[in-house]
């Protein structure tokens, strides 16, 4: 089963224009300093009843962000970051349905054998524009957890660099 755990900083609203939806974007990439590790972040303040267009969703969003890693995108931008560990998050509004757990469990599997780990993570209830986004600003430039790339099409080259330690509780 995927892990789920709840984000109680209150902070970490998405980014706008954000959202498993939007399948051909990263939302947030950022190079967590204190665990070392590359966080890519998608985000879902739906609740999870929109059924398998939803589930579909998620699936081509999560596929995005896994050629990002493995073929060979992420190298080409962050050379200076290879090597490092990565980790997909999931950070939700709602708790996912039990069909979508059953996919994230799966997919959490696969994707270990890649040495890439995903985690839910429940941020709660987001007002737009309430908050800032991981304990920083959400600017254009910074994108979530000043990390650059947010807002990041997948067939676009990236111009933005991870910068430094997200502040985020994870």
């Amino acid at each position: 089963m995927v892990s789920l755990r709840e984000d109680l900083t209150g902070t970490n609203p998405p980014p706008p224009g954000s959202g498993i939806e939007r399948t051909g974007m990263l939302d947030a990439f950022a190079h967590d300093t204190r665990e070392d590790v590359l966080v890519l972040a998608m985000f879902e303040t739906r609740t999870w009843d929109l059924g398998e267009r939803q589930l579909f969703q998620l699936q081509e969003k999560l596929n995005a962000y896994v050629s990002f890693i493995l073929d060979g995108e992420m190298k080409e931008n962050f050379p200076h970051l290879l090597g490092k560990s990565v980790r997909i998050e999931l950070r939700t509004s709602h708790e996912p349905s039990e069909r979508a757990l059953g996919f994230l469990g799966r997919a959490r599997d696969q994707l270990a054998l890649q040495h890439i780990s995903l985690e839910v993570v429940v941020i709660g209830e987001v007002t737009p524009g309430e908050g800032s986004c991981c304990g920083g600003s959400s600017s254009d430039l910074g994108g979530c957890c000043g990390g650059g790339a947010k807002g990041h099409h997948h067939d676009e080259p990236l111009t933005q660099e991870p910068q430094g330690s997200c502040g985020c509780s994870h």
